[in-house]
Order: C-alpha cells, then sequence, then structure tokens
C-alpha cells in the first residue's frame, strides 16, 4: 500500500514552504489541488495549483470527478466579493505508482479519509503532518506576506486568520485524530522538514537511503523546539484533564 503524506496548517504557518522543501527532500509523487481563485504573484500553473475558471470546476462537478471541494467568500484585491474554490479532483495524477505528497486543509484531509475508506482501490494510507506556529509569529509572516505582495489585502488576510483559528480549533484537531507526533512546530524551516522527514521514515520505512540536502544544522535550536513543543503538548495534558 502506498502512502499519501498530507500537509496541513493554519495560513502563515510555512506550510507551503514546508511543502516544497519536502518535494525536494523525498522522492514522492505530488498531487496539485485544483483551484478557481487568481494566480497570485510568484505562482506558476500546476506548481502551486492548477488554476481553473469556475465554468471548467462545474465541468468536473457534473462528470463525478470532484473528490472533495471547499468554498470560501472573499474579498478579492480589487475590494468585490468573490467565491474562490479548492479542490481534489480525481484526474491522472493518481494514477502514478509510489508514494504521494500534498497539501491541503483540515477539512479537505476529513474528505480524502471518508473518500479513501469508501475507495479502497486506491490503496492509499494516510500520514496527517500539521505544520503549527503560535499565533503572534503567524500573525507576523501574513502580514509581511501582504507588505511584499504588489497589491496588499489587509481584509483578505484577516478573514483568512480567523477563520484558520476556527477550522483548525483544538477541538475539530482531536475530532480528525490529529495526535502530538502528527504536529511540527516551524521556528526553524530547516530544522521542521528534518523532523518531519524522520517522522515520515519512521511511519513508512521507504527513506532509509534518503541523501538530505546539505544544510546547516543547528542542534541547540533543534533542542530549544523540541522543548517548546514538550510545553505545547503538557499544556494541552491539563487542558483535557480539566475538563
Amino acid at each position: 500500500m502506498s502512502n499519501l503524506i498530507y500537509i496541513m496548517g493554519k495560513s502563515a504557518s510555512g506550510k507551503d514552504t514546508i511543502y516544497k522543501e519536502l518535494k525536494e527532500r523525498m522522492d514522492l509523487n505530488t498531487y496539485v489541488l485544483y483551484t478557481t481563485r487568481p494566480m497570485r504573484e510568484g505562482e506558476q500553473e500546476g506548481r502551486e495549483y492548477n488554476f481553473i475558471t469556475r465554468d471548467y470546476y462545474k465541468e468536473l462537478e457534473e462528470e463525478g470527478k470532484v473528490i472533495e471541494a471547499r468554498h470560501y467568500n472573499v474579498v478579492n484585491a480589487q475590494g468585490e466579493k468573490d467565491v474562490w474554490t479548492y479542490a481534489t479532483i480525481d484526474d491522472e495524477q493518481w494514477e502514478k505508482n509510489g508514494d504521494f505528497l500534498t497539501i491541503g486543509t483540515l477539512e479537505s484531509y476529513n474528505s480524502i479519509k471518508k473518500y479513501l475508506e469508501n475507495h479502497p482501490d486506491k490503496k492509499l494510507k494516510l500520514l496527517p503532518v500539521y505544520i503549527f506556529v503560535d499565533e503572534f509569529t503567524r500573525r507576523s509572516r501574513a502580514v509581511n506576506r501582504e507588505k511584499q505582495s504588489g497589491n496588499p489585502n489587509y481584509k483578505e488576510m484577516e478573514r483568512r486568520l480567523k477563520a484558520d483559528n476556527v477550522d483548525f480549533s483544538q477541538e475539530k484537531l482531536e475530532e480528525t485524530g490529529i495526535i502530538a507526533e502528527n504536529i511540527f512546530i516551524n521556528d526553524n524551516i530547516d530544522t521542521c522538514c528534518q523532523e518531519i522527514v524522520k517522522y515520515v521514515d519512521y511511519k513508512t520505512n521507504k527513506f532509509k537511503k534518503l541523501v538530505m540536502m546539505p544544510r546547516e544544522y543547528n542542534q541547540k535550536e533543534r533542542e530549544a523546539i523540541k522543548k517548546k513543543e514538550k510545553e505545547l503538548f503538557e499544556r494541552k495534558n491539563e487542558n483535557d484533564e480539566g475538563r
């Protein structure tokens, strides 16, 4: 059975960067999601997403090829109300042999989970990877990202930040079955990626001969992150006991 390594995280958690890094570090097939939102500066067709029109999405829906989809009410760069759709499509990407790497939301992960339970012929086992950063860091990154964009949209940024706090609430994470071993703190991209690779190797036993990218590895930073992770889950356990 092959594995589907599913990257998740709130906006500005760094999940997109980690996804790109993991593509470089592991020999995996990648599944690229579809979206009707406009392409952003620096993005490429078929790399971040398959960018499609609303009409084409409706065609795929009518053909029964939509595995899961999420629709978001947004305020676009022109200040107008809009609806953006993100979807997983049953296309030729799934015909590849071997393990897969993809990225999505908690909602899409749950939908894929149900889909695979109903389609054992796909022979894919889900392996969730949740990227975590503290709220202050997340907001700082989001603001900096908007500042650097050609056309900052702070209203949409605020909507995403607030929506993600609901969509990735502790309660929903627990309902989904996300546990400590699935959560990785992204205080340092390189360290976080290395921890994910070790975790995937441990769960799949398929990357023993993995050749890591030549990067500096700061042991002190790693220990500091592990300490933060321990404190995070100690707080979680205390909250659980207090219920």
